[in-house]
């Protein structure tokens, strides 16, 4: 489990995974902004927020992970 988390691993995942495709914005950056104008609401768009979600959940609970366990 520890090499599924391992930074090496997750920062270019989220840099990849995260915020493709990168033109002309990230979809990470037009579904939040669809979720705060309460457009969120086709499911393909929510899955597609979760989808780029999810790397940075990771990378979050690892930074967590770290910080609590010293």
């Amino acid at each position: 489990m520890n090499n599924l988390l391992d930074y090496k691993l997750l920062i270019p995942l989220v840099l990849l995974l995260g915020f493709a495709p990168f033109f002309p914005q990230p979809h990470i950056v037009e579904k939040i902004r669809m979720l705060m104008a309460s457009n969120l609401k086709r499911p393909i768009d929510i899955f597609d927020l979760v989808w780029h979600a999810w790397p940075f959940l990771l990378l979050a609970y690892r930074i967590f992970r770290d910080v609590t366990h010293r």
